[in-house]
């Protein structure tokens, strides 16, 4: 089987490495940056090398699209007809409505199935790739109408390899709406709370819950402008669900009402722990 993984970033080079060794499979990386492509020549990160994805997608098996959500659009839409017949092709986005759509450029012969892992850095690039990166991270895949369950079953099995917790079928839109608040919702309060104008002041005196919530701020700023664009119908109703509780609690406070906020704490707290218990 030839895996193509079309992207060595982050992501994709984390993903040739993990999948050494799966079914018997050849790694193929293509990248257009030279320096990601002198990286795994130099790390013996995939078995064969390319600056072209183009030329190589009659001949894959299973293609992965490790590129930024805006670039696996543009991919789809130049390349869609290119793709084996029969072969699967999957991407790693954290967006996967946006995606789908782009897919209708994909015929229904190649089996397309979304996937997103739900693992990650604060740092990108080849260089921070890392094999254990997928350990224990859930996996979440969107087939669309049609995909051949070999296929779904394929995907399902290369999550096993990679040591993933779980692989999870769902759908595009449930995808981005669960995103929204698990995810893209904490890096807007990590990146919003860098915006007081104390945090300088504050250096050498953060607490762990500061660190804590702070840590995912040096994000990478094109892919996750991308990632909030395109998912910006759900990411704004969790913004404003936010927001509202954010002032409930203000409101308590500024009325310097005692029952009322801890009335309100423990309804969260309580909420918080038996998620934890589940």
């Amino acid at each position: 089987m030839r895996i193509l993984i079309v992207g060595l970033g982050l992501i994709g080079g984390s993903m040739a490495q993990a999948l050494r060794g799966f079914e018997s499979c050849t790694i193929v990386g293509a990248d257009r940056n030279a320096e990601a492509l002198a990286f795994a020549k130099a790390h013996g990160i995939c078995d064969e090398l390319c600056a072209d994805a183009a030329p190589l997608l009659p001949d894959a098996d299973l293609t992965i699209l490790a590129l930024h959500p805006r670039g696996i659009e543009a991919f789809i839409q130049t390349y869609g007809n290119q793709f084996k017949p029969g072969s699967t092709v999957t991407d790693v986005c954290g967006i996967k409505t946006a995606i789908h759509t782009a897919a209708a450029h994909i015929p229904n012969y190649v089996n397309y199935i979304g996937g997103h892992p739900m693992a990650g850095k604060e740092s990108s690039g080849i260089e921070n790739s890392d094999a254990a990166l997928f350990q224990n991270a859930h996996y979440l895949l969107t087939p669309r109408a049609g995909s051949d369950e070999h296929a779904l079953r394929l995907l399902r099995r290369m999550t096993v390899h990679l040591g993933c917790r779980d692989a999870v079928v769902t759908t595009p839109e449930e995808h981005d709406a669960l995103i929204a608040y698990t995810s893209q919702v904490m890096h807007v309060m990590a990146v919003a709370v860098c915006d007081d104008p104390s945090l300088f002041d504050c250096r050498g005196f953060e607490g762990g819950s500061f660190r804590d919530c702070t840590r995912v701020a040096a994000l990478d700023v094109p892919l996750w402008a991308e990632l909030f664009s395109m998912n910006a119908p759900a990411l704004i109703g969790v913004i404003q669900n936010l927001e509202d509780n954010l002032r409930a609690y203000r409101q308590v406070l500024e009325q310097n009402d005692l029952p009322a906020l801890q009335a309100k704490l423990q309804y969260s707290s309580d909420r918080k722990r038996h998620m934890s218990l589940e």
